[in-house]
C-alpha cells in the first residue's frame, strides 16, 4: 500500500534531503505532497529533480492557509504529516520576531487542526497515522561546559525568539496529544549540515566564503559549542519517528559530536585546502556576538537509540568531505540563493 505524506518547507535544506531519503528508501511505495511557501530559505532547485517523479507533486502555500490544507488533506488523504516549514534563522528572529510566531506557531496550529479534523472525520486517526513535528534542540536554551547533556525531560528554557516560537509550537502538539489523544511525535535535533543548505548557516557559510576567497564571520571568540550531525542520519531518524514513534513522545536526534564554531570552521578551511591551497585561518574574521548566544548544546539521544534503535552512521570527518565535494560540484547551485528575508 502507498502511503501518503505532506510534508511541509520540503523546498528547504532538511525537508528536501527527507523528501530525497523516502524516495531512496521507498521508491514508489511513497506519494508525496510537498507543501512550501518558497520563502528565502527555500529553493526550487532542491526539488527539481523530483518534478517526473509520479508519486511526487510540489503545491506553493502557506501552511496558515486553512483552507488551502484542508484541501491537500481531502485530494491525498494523508497517512503521515512530518512539518518542517519553519522560520528558522536565529539573527533574524531578533530582527523580525512576528513572522517567526506567525509561520512557527499559528501555521504549526493549523496543521494540526486539520490534521485532526480529517483524520477523525474518516476514523484515520484509530490507524497508523502520524503527524511529526521538528522541533529544534534550542528550545532547552544553554549548557554550561561542564553539565551533562539534554534529556527529553530536560525543563524548556528557550533563549532566542525563534527558540521560543519552536517551543510553543512543541507544546501546542503535546497538547493535542493530551486532550485528544492525537497521535503526534516531536524531535529535537542538533545542529545538521550536509547538501543544499542555506549560507546563512555556519558550514554552508564557510564552505560560501572560503571558495570566494572572501572573510569568514565568526561571532564572539567562536567558542560556543554545538552537537553536529549529517543530514541524512536526521532524515532517518525521523524516517523511523514515523513509521516507530510512540504517540505523545518526545526524540532527541544527536550525534555526540560536540564542536565549537572556531573547530567547525578549521576544519572545513582545512578540508577546502585540497581543492585551493590558498585558504586559509587568515580568511576568519571575528565580529561581534549576538544578543544572546547559548553557551553550549549537547543531545543526549539515549531514547532514540534504546527504543527504536536508530544511531547516526556519518562519522564527522565524512560528512564534512561529503558536503564539501557537493558545494564544488554544485558550484551554480550558490547563484540560485536568495539571501533577501
Amino acid at each position: 500500500m502507498v502511503k501518503a505524506y505532506l510534508v511541509t518547507g520540503g523546498a528547504g535544506f532538511i525537508g528536501s534531503n527527507f523528501i530525497r531519503y523516502l524516495f531512496s528508501c521507498y521508491g514508489d511505495k511513497v506519494f508525496v505532497v510537498n507543501l512550501d511557501k518558497l520563502t528565502y530559505a527555500s529553493n526550487i532547485n532542491n526539488i527539481k529533480e523530483f518534478n517526473n517523479n509520479k508519486n511526487y507533486k510540489f503545491v506553493k502555500g502557506d501552511v496558515c492557509n486553512k483552507k488551502l490544507v484542508e484541501r491537500l488533506f481531502e485530494a491525498y488523504k494523508f497517512d503521515y504529516v512530518v512539518n518542517f516549514a519553519a522560520e528558522s534563522d536565529v539573527d533574524r528572529s531578533f530582527i523580525s520576531d512576528a513572522k517567526f510566531v506567525k509561520t512557527n506557531v499559528h501555521g504549526t496550529l493549523n496543521l494540526l487542526e486539520c490534521a485532526k479534523k480529517f483524520w477523525t472525520d474518516c476514523e484515520k486517526i484509530k490507524s497508523n497515522v502520524k503527524f511529526v513535528q521538528v522541533s529544534t534542540d534550542e528550545v532547552y536554551g544553554s549548557l554550561s561546559l561542564n553539565c551533562g547533556q539534554f534529556v527529553e525531560s530536560s525543563p524548556i528554557n528557550p533563549q532566542n525568539p525563534y527558540a521560543v516560537t519552536k517551543a510553543t509550537a512543541d507544546k501546542l502538539c503535546l497538547q493535542f496529544f493530551k486532550n485528544f489523544n492525537f497521535p503526534v511525535n516531536i524531535t529535537r535535533c542538533s545542529n545538521n549540515y550536509g547538501p543544499s543548505q542555506h549560507p546563512e548557516k555556519l558550514v554552508a557559510l564557510t564552505i560560501f566564503k572560503c571558495l570566494n576567497m572572501q572573510s569568514v564571520p565568526i561571532h564572539g571568540t567562536g567558542e560556543n559549542i554545538r552537537d553536529w550531525i549529517y543530514v541524512s542520519d536526521h532524515c532517518s531518524a525521523i524516517d523511523l519517528v514515523v513509521k516507530k514513534g510512540k504517540s505523545g513522545e518526545v526524540y532527541n536526534i544527536g550525534a555526540n559530536c560536540e564542536k565549537t564554531n572556531l573547530e567547525i570552521v578549521n576544519t572545513v578551511i582545512n578540508t577546502l585546502k585540497k581543492y585551493n591551497n590558498d585558504i586559509s585561518s587568515k580568511l576568519i574574521t571575528f565580529v561581534e556576538n549576538r544578543k544572546v548566544n547559548d553557551l553550549r548544546y549537547s543531545i543526549n539521544f539515549n531514547k532514540i537509540k534504546t527504543e527504536l534503535g536508530w544511531k547516526p552512521k556519518i562519522e564527522f570527518l565524512t560528512g564534512i568531505e561529503k558536503t564539501i565535494d557537493w558545494y564544488v560540484n554544485n558550484a551554480e547551485w550558490f547563484k540560485t540563493v536568495n539571501h533577501d528575508g
